[in-house]
């Protein structure tokens, strides 16, 4: 599963790519939890090669989470 993290002030995005396993509603419920207002300050996720990413909060302006290249194509398409 793939996550999108956009930073504020920031021309870039971070892209994660999660185990295949990874549960989409828990990452989304991990998501609002963090933006929330609760106790953490860090929203930290865990790719798909054991690397844990921190990414502060305040930070963060958006989050896309789907799969892995659904919607990304790359060369000419034939007629």
């Amino acid at each position: 599963m793939e996550v999108r993290i956009g930073v504020t002030y920031s021309p870039k995005e971070l892209d994660l790519e999660l185990a295949d396993d990874a549960d989409a509603e828990g990452v989304r419920s991990q998501v609002e939890k963090a933006l929330g207002g609760g106790e953490a300050s860090v929203l930290w996720l865990t790719d798909r090669r054991g690397r844990q990413v921190g990414v502060p909060v305040g930070k963060i302006a958006y989050v896309e989470i789907g799969a892995p290249g659904a919607d990304r194509r790359i060369g000419f398409a034939g007629a």
